[in-house]
């Protein structure tokens, strides 16, 4: 099934719609939960009679301007990393590739700390730094790489190794900063949703929407890029061309999200390989990635607010879970016959 135009469309199979559907009704679950439950709690009519103006008072308030925020921003930042990671792993055919793990996420972090801590903390500032950060990242790390192409573990060994070296020079520009500035940019580097008000929400969610359907809309040409660039060529993709343009989208999504939540770890390495999985499909399907990492990261904010004893930022819980499936993905890929 194609949606879209002839030059701007994108095809979803039954069982990806099936599986985005899946998806899409637990991110609402999710959302009614994270709505509802807190410090006051919100009965779930009265969750739902805030939006059709049912409910009145301080209930209201509590859904609508305390709590939505931080739930859409979850949604959005969770399917945009989660198209990010899809467009590096389809575009290098590495499924270890993600802006994470190649230092894209600190690379724009370190950008946004640079302008906050010698341009102030404006929204601007800090978005422009983060995008230039995650540019100036994927630059370096491309020119390293480059005798391997975008493909091979190479990429992946350089990324860690920028990665490394970007989060040394966070931690020295930290001890340099004021205490102040040094408490809100730490808190930032560890991926939180704390600050998810809707100031900061609304206008990157506009930036992460339109980006989206940017990038969405090139997801024909990106299953090509991942049959080759020979094959790709044939059927009418321009490979560089097509290939930087939906690479240049994928930092920019990571870059916006790492201006308001910091760099979150792991939900664009994890989230488009269990959508793959889940759909059977041999490439990465963009729609399932975005349910699915909209999905994981909702749920583990939850968890990081709610179960956890001690409430901690949702990246840590993202680590976690991360970690456990980067173990997994190595053990698996060590076993597989070459």
């Amino acid at each position: 099934m194609l949606v879209g135009s002839d030059r701007w469309h994108a095809g979803i199979g039954v069982r990806e719609a099936v599986v985005c559907a899946v998806a899409v009704g637990a991110v609402l679950a999710l959302a009614v939960v994270g709505l509802a439950i807190g410090d006051f709690p919100v009965p779930v009519r009265d969750v739902l009679g805030a939006f059709t103006g049912r409910t009145e008072g301080l209930a209201r308030t509590v859904v609508l301007e305390w709590r939505l925020p931080r739930v859409a921003a979850a949604v959005l930042f969770g399917a945009a990393l989660a198209v990010a990671g899809g467009v590096f792993q389809a575009v290098t055919r590495n499924p270890l590739a993600s802006p994470d793990v190649v230092g894209l996420s600190n690379g724009a972090f370190t950008g946004m700390l640079v302008a906050l801590v010698g341009f102030g903390g404006s929204w601007t500032a800090r978005t422009g730094g983060a995008l230039v950060g995650g540019l100036l990242t994927a630059l370096v790390v491309a020119l390293l790489a480059r005798r391997d192409g975008s493909q091979g573990f190479r990429l992946i060994v350089v990324g860690i190794g920028v990665s490394a070296t970007l989060a040394a020079f966070n931690t020295w520009v930290l001890l340099r900063a004021d205490l102040e500035t040094a408490l809100l940019a730490s808190a930032w580097g560890a991926g939180t949703l704390t600050t998810a008000t809707a100031e900061l929400v609304t206008p990157v969610a506009c930036c992460v929407a339109v980006l989206l359907v940017l990038v969405g809309g090139r997801s024909a040409a990106l299953a090509q890029l991942e049959l080759g660039d020979d094959v790709a060529g044939t059927t009418g993709v321009d490979p560089r061309r097509d290939r930087a343009v939906l690479l240049l989208g994928a930092v920019a999504l990571v870059s916006a999200v790492t201006a308001v939540a910091g760099p979150v770890a792991f939900v664009a390495l994890a989230a488009p390989q269990i959508a793959r999985r889940l759909v059977r499909s041999a490439g990465i399907p963009l729609a399932a990635s975005a349910a699915t990492g909209a999905l994981v990261l909702l749920g583990s904010d939850l968890v990081a607010q709610h179960v956890v004893p001690l409430a901690v930022p949702v990246g840590v819980v993202t680590v976690v879970v991360g970690g456990a499936y980067l173990l997994w993905l190595l053990l698996r890929e060590t076993r597989t016959p070459r």
